[in-house]
Formats: C-alpha cells, structure tokens, sequence
C-alpha cells in the first residue's frame, strides 16, 4: 500500500513474500444494512454475525499471525453498536484500522471512530445518486465531512462506475477536491445472482462513452485532482482489461459475518471457519486457493488489483496509488 512508511511497507513485504501469510484482514463486520441497492447481493444475505468476544479472538489472532491491517466492511459496519470498540481492540494490537460504509449513519456516529485510520464512502454519483442508492446525496454529505473533521485526514469517496452515472464523474472528482477529498473509482461488477434486467439498466453497455469517461478520469488525476487509482489500474480500467496476477487470496484474509474464511469477494465459497484457526485454515487451504485465483476470469475491484501490482512491485503503481 503506497502511503505506507517504509518500516511498515517492508514488514508487509515480509509477510507477504516470505512468510507467505496475508496482510489485512477484511472482515464482514455484520449481515444487515440500512440501503437496498439493487447492484449489491450482500443485504439479502442477513443471517448470524460474530459476538464482540468472538471478534476480539479473531483480531488477537489475525494479529498473532502477523496481520496488521483490519478493514471492517459489509453489509454496513455502522449498524454493529459495538463497532468503536473492535477498532480500539485492533487498535490496542497495532492494527491499522479502516472501515467501508454507505455514509447513512455517519453524521449520527462519526464522533465514536476515534481509532479509525482509514474511511472510504461508497458514493457514486452526484444527480445520479438517489436513482442508484436510493437516498438523496444531501443526507450523506455533512457526515462525511464530520468524519474527516474526526479523523484529521482525508476520507475516500469510493465510485463504482455503471451505465447511469458517467455524466456525473467529472463533477464528483471537482466534489472531492472542493471538500478536501480523495476519491476512487472501479467499474460495477456484474454479480450472476442479481437479475439480468438490472444489468441492462446499470451496466456498462455504451462502452465509447464508458471509455471516453475514464480517459477524463486518467486526464484529471495527471492535473493533481485527487484520484487515488493508479494510472496502471485506470488503464485497465478503461480498456476492461484483466491481464494481471491476482494476489487477493494471498494477500488479504476474508472473513464472512459468521466466522466462515472465504476466498474473495467474486468466489465466496467457504473454505474453512475461524473456530478451525487461522493458521489451520491459511495452510489446508493454500493449494485450493492457488487454483480458485489461476482459474479465475479476475475482476477489477480496485483494492484486489491495485495491491496485487503492487505485490508484484510495478513501479507506477507504487508511485501513483494513493491511499493507506
């Protein structure tokens, strides 16, 4: 991760390249939340979630296994009352700490992270926001603001570009920088188990427009708006390309809400529990999971591509991506 000092980037590196153990821990904080997107197939999953005790076991942990970043993320974190103690639990174990949410209840709860490092919003739009979340824009805005008075650093606005907000990308970069932002973007993924006819009105089907939009993306983040995306990342972006080693399941433990290890975002499998141990489950299943990434079409989530270039230490990448 670019920003990181260089102490911490080498105990990274030594983690992942030597001892061959992941770095961050993404856990799925919870199974409910308070948004109905269409695009997104996690809400309708709700089902059982870790007890606070059971979270700190899986930081003590993580953290024992060499771990040092703990990203708290879906369904939507801030719904979890108890949210500010597991970043202080992590933070108390030297874990850097980062959370992704829909922005709803950050107004509400932005004074209680504290021991919160890294904050990203998903917001995807400007005009085009309530069409696709459901919500009007104005009502995530002052929270996040608050939040970047909190925290004292920048807050990252995540984008995922679809077919109804590319006339909206150009004002949402002058947005972030307005506000003292940063921002990222990532093209929607087209999940099977979400009905085709929200592809069609979601997806990117006006592929010189989509192109033409992310061309101004790359020519804004040159002029020094702030674009955390790699100029590497953008261009396959753009182009819809895959053509990098995926590192994800090397580089970052997955954790379901109910303690099941999962692979990644896109194969979601279960291939153990954290009652089986972390190191049990990283090791029994290092061959399965080898397979699972090089059977893989590979998607372009930003934080799976973006840090498996920087896995394979490609210079542009490791100048120009912009966030932890």
């Amino acid at each position: 991760m670019a920003n990181f000092s260089p102490v911490t980037a080498a105990k990274a590196l030594w983690q992942m390249r030597i001892r061959k153990r992941p770095f961050v821990l993404s856990h799925a904080v919870n199974s409910s939340c308070n948004m109905r997107c269409r695009f997104c197939e996690y809400w309708k999953e709700e089902g059982p979630q870790m007890e606070l005790e059971e979270v700190f076991r899986l930081l003590n942990e993580a953290r024992e296994f060499g771990i040092q970043v703990y990203n708290a993320w879906t369904v939507e974190p801030l719904l979890r009352t108890d949210l500010p103690l597991i970043f202080e639990h992590a933070k108390g174990l030297g874990m850097t700490t980062s959370m992704i949410t829909n922005g709803l209840l950050l107004e509400k709860r932005a004074r209680e992270l504290v021991h919160l490092d890294y904050l990203s919003v998903s917001v995807d739009g400007t005009s085009s926001y309530k069409e696709i979340r459901g919500v009007d824009l104005e009502r995530i805005l002052p929270g996040i603001i608050k939040a970047r008075e909190v925290m004292g650093r920048p807050v990252l606005l995540n984008c995922v570009i679809s077919g109804k907000n590319l006339d909206d990308i150009e004002g949402l970069i002058h947005l972030a920088k307005d506000l003292d932002l940063k921002i990222s973007f990532e093209p929607i993924y087209e999940f099977g188990s979400i009905a085709s006819e929200t592809w069609k009105e979601l997806g990117i089907r006006d592929v010189e427009k989509y192109r033409t939009t992310v061309d101004r993306i790359i020519g804004m983040k040159k002029q020094g708006y702030p674009v955390i995306n790699s100029l590497t990342y953008l261009a396959m972006v753009r182009d819809l390309r895959t053509d990098y080693t995926c590192h994800a399941n090397d580089l970052i433990l997955c954790v379901a809400s109910d303690g099941s290890i999962e692979n990644c975002r896109v194969h979601r499998e279960p291939v153990g529990n954290i009652r089986d141990g972390i190191a049990n489950v990283w090791e029994r299943t290092r061959k399965e999971r080898k397979e699972t990434s090089a059977n893989c079409e590979k998607c372009l989530f930003f934080g799976y591509v973006e840090n498996s270039l920087l896995y394979d230490l490609n210079p542009e990448v490791m100048r120009h991506y912009d966030w932890m």
